[in-house]
């Protein structure tokens, strides 16, 4: 089992994040899905629960071609989706994700907290003080195009977009002290706690390993389009994202279903 926390620093307000987070997965969603492959979102509603309110979501992911080639050799057929459950009790969310073939021997979960700081304060999840010790903190810095490589688009590139509605950006190479020392500008931090248990004799080291390198990249491509994205988002409001997010379902189970028709004529 490895665990880190990610953090990652925007020019936005922890209540702006709220609307830019949803629009964005919803928007990441339909890149994905397609050919078959993709995104089903099983439940979209209110959730209460030992006092805890906010939105359950339950998806399941079926994301084959994009699993690397080492892994598909060993998994069996129709053992390479991933299903995903989220509370979104806002500032705090968790998700966790799993596989039904595997069971318990694998799961990755998701804590975030949000706060309106630079990314500052330590053990913001609570862990006991022997866990912690063990958590590597990983630091996401948003303006750094040397991470994206492959992933680079030029209209997803936080160091030239400028937003038109807001005035923030292009980050340059030193946003984040500049950030620190502006006061009249909106900042906030998602501390990400990603523990990862992947017991696959041989391979549990590896495969970890791997799963973190891509929550990073995950994490740092999502939040580059989020900022870029701002204008789409910045007027939104919550009845603006549900309604988004019905829409978005539909469209989804149509992208994957046009794709399995597809699929099936070329088989035939």
């Amino acid at each position: 089992m490895i665990i880190k926390e990610y953090r990652v620093v925007l020019p936005i307000s922890v209540e702006e994040y709220q609307v830019a987070q949803l629009y964005s997965v919803a928007e990441a969603s339909k890149n994905e899905t397609g050919g078959g492959e993709g995104v089903t979102v099983l439940k979209n509603e209110p959730y209460e629960k030992d006092g805890e309110k906010g939105q359950f979501t339950h998806k399941i992911y079926r994301l084959e071609s994009k699993v690397p080639t080492f892994i598909r050799v060993f998994a069996p057929p129709g053992s390479l989706q991933v299903e995903e459950e989220a509370w979104n009790a806002y500032p705090y969310c968790r998700t966790s994700e799993s596989n039904s073939y595997m069971k318990d021997n694998f799961i990755i979960k998701i804590e975030s907290w949000h706060y309106p700081d630079m990314g500052v304060q330590d053990n913001v999840h609570g862990l006991d003080a022997n866990t912690w010790k063990n958590v590597d903190v990983v630091d996401i810095n948003i303006g750094d195009r040397s991470q994206v490589s492959k992933d680079y688009k030029a209209d997803e590139d936080p160091t030239t977009f400028k937003s038109e509605k807001t005035g923030r950006g292009p980050l340059g190479p030193n946003w984040k002290e500049e950030l620190k020392n502006n006061p009249s500008c909106p900042r906030m931090c998602a501390y990400k706690l990603v523990t990862v248990h992947f017991k696959w004799r041989l391979l549990q080291d590896r495969i970890e390993n791997l799963i973190h390198k891509q929550e990073k990249r995950l994490f740092h491509n999502f939040h580059r389009q989020l900022f870029c994205w701002m204008d789409k988002w910045v007027d939104l409001s919550m009845d603006d994202i549900r309604k988004m997010e019905e829409d978005t379902r539909k469209e989804l189970d149509k992208l994957r279903a046009e794709g399995e028709i597809k699929g099936t004529i070329a088989e035939d």
